[in-house]
């Protein structure tokens, strides 16, 4: 399968995103997350990340998106000290949620960085290796499951 290959984002595009909230779309990042992957990626099965915040920073949208493992899944957070940062462009990570490219191959090519506590971000590099890729290919979400990964994120959506 040939890997995926975005359009570069012009410069003026960049500086809007960059300078846009970056909690929204790490809420909805969050959100489809816990739909798709809360089952796995928790803080009840993955004790060692539980209270980790992650930095997801996609370089070439100028974005930068922080999320905490909780007990129920995984909640966006506004403003914190992450302990680990993956930094790559977005065509890079698109590649690596469609499994075309390998994570190890894209640390060493440099295509891929991460900082900080490398612990945590190996531990969740081994859940996503781990995935059944025909988790993506379920039937939608219940009406059910959509409300519970929307009160993680926004505890009012009771």
């Amino acid at each position: 399968m040939k890997p995926v290959e975005l359009p570069a984002i012009p410069g003026p595009l960049r500086a809007v995103l960059s300078r846009l909230p970056q909690y929204p779309p790490a809420a909805a990042l969050a959100v489809a997350l816990n739909l798709w992957l809360g089952h796995v990626l928790n803080g009840t099965n993955l004790p060692q990340a539980s209270g980790k915040v992650v930095c997801i920073r996609v370089r070439d949208a100028g974005l930068r998106l922080l999320f905490c493992v909780r007990g129920e899944g995984v909640a966006a957070c506004a403003d914190a000290q992450p302990d680990v940062t993956i930094t790559a462009d977005a065509g890079v990570f698109v590649s690596l949620a469609l499994r075309q490219d390998d994570a190890d191959t894209l640390f060493f090519s440099r295509r891929l960085v991460m900082e900080g506590d490398t612990e945590v971000g190996l531990l969740l590099k081994n859940v996503f290796d781990a995935l059944d890729t025909s988790i993506l290919a379920r039937p939608p979400p219940s009406p059910a499951r959509v409300l519970k990964a929307l009160r993680i994120n926004f505890p009012f959506a009771s």
